[in-house]
């Protein structure tokens, strides 16, 4: 079942034609990548999907775990978190003053169900153990790769069935990297369907089940992560050859 499909998407920025004409489909279960040079229009593209984007043309239609589809539309940002749709902002987004479990906790603001908030934050500790272990501290104090599980974690915690990552391996060092997408990885066992945004090509073809490459806000090339990876021209600007 398709849970996402992005037809005929345009974004501006004043005068600025960030994307164009971008259509993609994403099924239940997946981890789908979209790829490419920064300015490409990846990060417009899903913060068109999460509803903050306001000069926005095309249709993207939405399909929850209930089965019920929906038009997105004009709806706000709030409204789509409610739907089942997270976002982990690219910068990671955190309060640098509240502590690692307030920061958890903020993610889970359209919810009422406090065992199930403890449950959950439980549940981010056991995929992000050095969490647990500075869950007094400062977000602002986290070391970078810190800030990064907590903003991955903190979009867990409204439970989404669509879990929108904006370049979760950026600053990282390589070691890291590796390990936050091995959670990725874990996370879309668990169910969740990925919409993954990364400059970092080779990495993201290897978890992905399908990817689609975009240049200057346009999509260029698509087709399994293995596909694109093994392509020449893909390797060739993206893969170091």
């Amino acid at each position: 079942m398709i849970v996402l499909d992005i037809k005929d998407l345009n974004v501006w920025y004043g005068g600025i034609h960030a994307v164009k004409g971008v259509s993609i489909k994403i099924e239940r279960g997946q981890i789908v990548t979209l790829v490419g040079a920064n300015g490409a229009g990846k990060s417009s593209t899903i913060r068109s999907v999460a509803g903050l984007n306001r000069s926005v043309t095309g249709t993207i239609k939405y399909t929850n775990s209930k089965d019920v589809t929906t038009v997105l539309g004009k709806s706000p940002p709030e409204e789509r978190v409610r739907r089942g749709i997270a976002l982990s902002p690219e910068g990671r987004r955190i309060l640098p003053h509240l502590t690692v479990t307030e920061n958890l906790r903020l993610g889970a603001w359209t919810r009422n169900d406090e065992k199930g908030i403890l449950e959950d934050i439980d549940h981010v500790y056991s995929f992000f153990p050095r969490l647990k272990e500075r869950n007094w501290q400062k977000g602002g104090t986290l070391s970078g790769g810190e800030q990064q599980m907590l903003a991955v974690g903190r979009a867990l915690m409204s439970r989404p069935d669509l879990l929108m990552l904006d370049e979760p391996s950026l600053g990282l060092a390589p070691l890291l990297v590796n390990e936050v997408f091995e959670i990725i990885k874990e996370i879309n066992k668990e169910g969740r369907t990925i919409l993954l945004v990364e400059q970092n090509a080779k990495a993201a073809f290897q978890i992905a089940h399908y990817a689609y490459l975009l240049e200057v806000g346009k999509v260029v090339l698509e087709g399994t992560g293995a596909e694109l990876a093994a392509d020449e021209r893909v390797r060739e600007a993206y893969l170091g050859g």
